[in-house]
């Protein structure tokens, strides 16, 4: 998962400062590094490292960041290493100079690598799928051109659509992508699935129309732009370095399949996407669970509901007031620690729980209590929390989940862990229960968390990617032997080898 923006901005004008502060809203999305990129004309100007954007960005670097147009990223790595050459975005001189930022994940980069070397004469530096997919889309503009003289003058929008084209034909997988061509434009597209959000905004300023594209709404209105809409599955949007537009359908036969787990845990709830609000989702979700708790206990004598901050906050909310219960504040956050399922090995994530939670003893002492998180990954977490409330003195605990069990890797983008390391894998409810110490658990059902982040808006989505929960990935080609390979790089022996070698 990775946040990414690029803006349009008044001739004249520099972007940089707006850029930097859409990755601050942004900054969700990835803490492993961030990374800025624009253009003045002809001058390409870069920084990114490793770490949160107000680390890697000081005053003397936005003061060398010039030019109206630009991209930024902010990078949470599922595929590749940690390695500062990995910070988007990345950089290709062929054509015109191509830089670009990726939120995604390729399914069959080995395969691009490949045609990249061999019918491209393309090779890249690192093993990050973002950079062969900038290499496979750099080839591609080269392509369309066809060997037309005229030089950057010759470059049209129609050249930029057929490059995405043939792109759509040659990567699988999920990819959401803001692009500059240097001294040309910006070009944003995203994958035929639409799996990975992506959406554009406008304001106006001194009659010229600014353009904007981010992973979420709510960096665009941070910004003051307006949420125009979301770029369609499988669509290309190309903005001129003097405001002209153009979009175009670059896919035959999209299919609108976005990522549920954003409703459920990533995307921020001030975001709307694809049409529907993730505030909304998650109250929905709150109800649904309310539903399926009072059918099963109905008399389940729950003294108080009380949140995991912060994503389980707006499900435990709603399903409070279903269920007539106090809403309660137990747990406080130290906001400084990063999201623990995403840290390699167990004891730092046991540590990392530690500091980042703390109990207010009096919500739990003597009573019964209803905690409620987003999801459960490997029970870690959760299984300490459950401790951390009996510590405190709660008489009973229930548990709920606002999604339904996680059996089944996520290939979209999002680096949970190998299957064996779930806690749902190969586990009845009754038995994720015991091993996490609670009294009763109960999960979302996925029919239920479905109509919750369709909602009641008037939207074209019919569906979502679930694969996570129910092994359907939709992009097709993902077989065991895949899942095997990318289980034997994600789970906690791989990565804390890894963590040694890039130390």
């Amino acid at each position: 998962m990775c946040g990414i923006i690029g803006i349009v901005g008044q001739p004249g004008s520099n972007v940089a400062a707006d850029i930097y502060d859409g990755l601050l809203v942004l900054q969700h999305r990835g803490q492993d590094a961030a990374g800025i990129v624009t253009f003045d004309n002809g001058n390409l100007y870069h920084r990114r490292a490793n770490g949160y954007v107000r680390d890697v960005f000081r005053k003397r670097h936005m003061k060398l960041l010039e030019g109206s147009v630009g991209i930024g990223h902010v990078r949470y790595p599922t595929a590749g290493t940690s390695s500062v050459s990995e910070a988007q975005p990345f950089y290709t001189n062929t054509p015109f100079g191509v830089s670009l930022a990726h939120n995604g994940n390729l399914n069959n980069t080995n395969e691009i690598l490949s045609t990249l070397l061999e019918y491209d004469h393309r090779r890249i530096n690192t093993s990050s799928d973002s950079e062969a997919l900038l290499n496979l889309l750099a080839a591609e503009i080269q392509r369309s051109l066809n060997g037309r003289p005229g030089g950057m003058d010759a470059l049209s929008a129609d050249d930029i659509f057929r490059a995405v084209e043939r792109t759509h034909i040659r990567a699988d997988g999920t990819y959401s992508v803001v692009t500059t061509i240097t001294g040309w434009g910006l070009v944003a597209f995203r994958d035929p699935h639409g799996i990975r959000p992506l959406c554009m905004g406008i304001r106006e300023v001194d009659g010229f129309v600014e353009r904007a594209i981010a992973s979420e709404s709510a960096a665009l209105m941070a910004l003051g732009f307006t949420l125009e809409r979301d770029v369609e599955p499988g669509e290309a949007i190309v903005i001129r370095s003097d405001g002209s537009y153009f979009s175009k359908q670059c896919h035959a036969e999209p299919k609108y399949r976005p990522c549920i787990f954003e409703h459920v845990y990533f995307a921020r709830p001030d975001s709307t996407i694809d049409g529907v609000s993730v505030h909304g989702a998650r109250l929905r979700m709150g109800a649904s669970l309310a539903r399926r708790i009072t059918e099963k206990y109905p008399d389940h004598e729950i003294d108080s509901v009380i949140p995991v901050p912060d994503s389980g906050c707006i499900a435990a909310l709603e399903l409070a007031r279903e269920l007539a219960v106090p809403y309660r504040e137990g747990f406080v956050k130290n906001r400084y620690i990063g999201r623990t399922f995403i840290m390699p090995g167990q004891t730092q994530r046991l540590n990392s729980v530690r500091k980042k939670l703390n109990t207010i003893d009096s919500e739990f002492s003597g009573k019964t209590v209803l905690i409620v998180d987003d999801s459960i990954v490997r029970g870690n977490t959760s299984r300490r929390i459950v401790e951390m409330a009996r510590e405190s003195g709660a008489k009973k605990v229930y548990f709920a989940s606002a999604a339904p069990p996680i059996i089944h890797p996520n290939v979209y983008g999002i680096d949970m862990p190998a299957r064996q390391e779930y806690v749902a894998y190969n586990r009845t409810i009754d038995e994720i229960c015991e091993v996490i110490g609670a009294d009763h658990l109960i999960y979302q059902n996925l029919e239920d968390l479905v109509k919750a982040c369709l909602g009641e808006s008037d939207t074209h989505l019919a569906t979502f990617d679930c694969s996570c929960f129910d092994g359907v990935y939709v992009t097709g080609g993902v077989s065991e032997e895949y899942l095997a390979r990318i289980e034997a790089a994600r789970n906690d022996g791989a990565k804390k080898k890894k963590k040694s070698a890039e130390a």
